[in-house]
C-alpha cells in the first residue's frame, strides 16, 4: 500500500510528481490529468507562452498570461488537485515568474536548473511550497544553507534528479557515460543527511521526492524502500493521451531505440538527454546552428555564440517539427510502446 505524499499542509493521494517537462510538454493538460488521479501535477513555465500571438516579440506579458490560464484550468481539470510549476532558475525575470505563480493559484514551484538562491525573497509573503531540485550533496548544501541564514527558512521538500533523467542533468558529461546507479543511491543517502538538521531545526518535515529514470514500479519502489517519501516521474506520461505536445513528438519516443538516447551539450551550459535526430546530427555536423531570433529566455545564454537556439529547438518539438527539434527524454524514453491514458500510466506504478 503507496502512502500519500504530505508536504506541509498539502497531501497528495499517491507518492507521485510528474516531472515539469517544456517547452509545452506538461501544461494544463498534462498537470490537470496527474492531480486528478491523486499525483501532483507539475506545468513547465519554460516559455509557456510560446503559442501566445505576441510572443515573439515581448518577453514577459505572454508567459504570465500563459501561466496563469493554465496553472487555473489545470485546478479546473484536476478538482482541485495538487498544482505545481516548475521555474528553471536560469530563467529571466525569475521573480516575476514566480510571483504570477503565487497570484494565480499554484501550490508549489520546483526549481533546477541551477542554483534557486533567492526563491524565498521572491516568494515571501506567500505560503507556496517552495522544492528546489538537486543532483549532488554539494548543491543540497549550498541550496540549504543559504536559505537557512539569509532567509531563515528551509525547503518545503527537495527533489534528487539522478543521472537518468531526461532534459537539463545537474552532472558533468563524463559522469553520464558509465552510470552506477548503486553508486548514486549513497549520494541520495548522502543528501537525505544533508536535509536531516534542517528538519530538526525548522520542527518540520522535509519530504525527499527522487526522480530520474523511473519508468517502472519496481524502479518507484527502489527509491521508496530507499527512503524517499515520493518519485518524479516524467518521461512515462509523454506517451498520454493528456500529454500537450503534438503527437509526432510522443511518436518519436515510441519509434526511438534505445541507442537513439544520447547526451547532448545544451547552450544554457548544462548536459541533457535527448533522442538523437536530425536535428542533433546537424548541429553535431556543422558545429553550431546560428539563431533566427533571439528569445532573451536565459540569462546564460549568448545569441552570437550559443550552439543552437534552445527555445527554437524546444518549440518545434513540442509543436511536432520533430525533424528541426531538441526532443528531450529520459533515459528509458525508448521503452515506449504505444499511446496511454494518464490514469493507466498511474496504475502501471500502483497496482
Amino acid at each position: 500500500m503507496l502512502k500519500p505524499l504530505k508536504i506541509g499542509n498539502l497531501e497528495a493521494k499517491l507518492p507521485i510528481v510528474q516531472g515539469g517537462m517544456g517547452v509545452g510538454v506538461s501544461r494544463s493538460s498534462l498537470a490537470g490529468a496527474v492531480a486528478k488521479e491523486g499525483g501532483i501535477g507539475v506545468i513547465s513555465a519554460a516559455q509557456i507562452g510560446y503559442d501566445e500571438p505576441d510572443w515573439d516579440t515581448n518577453q514577459l506579458e505572454p508567459h504570465m498570461r500563459a501561466l496563469d490560464k493554465h496553472i487555473k484550468r489545470a485546478k479546473e481539470i484536476s478538482d482541485g488537485g495538487i498544482i505545481g510549476v516548475n521555474i528553471m532558475a536560469v530563467t529571466n525575470h525569475y521573480e516575476e515568474y514566480v510571483k504570477q505563480c503565487i497570484k494565480s493559484g499554484a501550490d508549489m514551484i520546483i526549481t533546477g536548473a541551477g542554483l534557486p538562491m533567492e526563491l524565498p525573497q521572491a516568494a515571501a509573503g506567500s505560503d507556496i511550497k517552495l522544492v528546489p531540485i538537486v543532483s549532488s550533496k554539494k548543491a543540497a548544501n549550498i541550496i540549504l544553507k543559504r536559505w537557512d541564514k539569509k532567509h531563515q527558512i528551509a525547503p518545503d521538500a527537495v527533489v534528487i534528479e539522478g543521472p537518468l533523467a531526461g532534459g537539463h542533468l545537474g552532472f558533468k558529461p563524463k559522469e553520464l557515460v558509465d552510470i552506477d546507479i548503486c553508486a548514486y543511491d549513497d549520494e541520495i543517502k548522502k543528501i537525505m543527511e544533508v536535509v536531516k538538521p534542517y528538519e530538526e531545526k525548522y520542527e518540520k518535515h522535509i519530504p525527499i521526492i527522487v526522480g530520474g529514470g523511473i519508468s517502472d514500479k519496481e524502479k518507484m519502489q527502489h527509491y521508496l524502500d530507499l527512503g524517499a517519501d515520493g518519485v518524479q516521474i516524467a518521461t512515462a506520461f509523454v506517451t498520454t493521451e493528456e500529454c500537450d505536445a503534438d503527437i509526432r513528438y510522443k511518436e518519436a519516443y515510441i519509434n526511438a531505440k534505445e541507442e537513439d538516447i544520447i547526451i547532448v551539450q545544451s547552450p544554457v551550459g548544462l548536459p541533457g538527454r535527448a533522442i538523437n535526430n536530425a536535428f542533433m546530427k546537424r548541429v553535431k555536423a556543422e558545429g553550431r546552428i546560428a539563431p533566427k531570433h533571439c528569445h532573451r529566455c536565459m540569462e546564460a545564454c549568448n545569441p552570437a555564440e550559443t550552439l543552437y537556439c534552445i527555445t527554437e529547438g524546444l518549440v518545434n518539438a513540442v509543436k511536432g517539427n520533430v525533424d528541426d527539434a531538441l526532443l528531450f527524454c529520459g533515459a528509458d524514453a525508448w521503452k515506449a510502446d504505444r499511446i496511454k491514458t494518464v490514469k493507466e500510466v498511474i496504475e502501471e506504478f500502483t497496482k
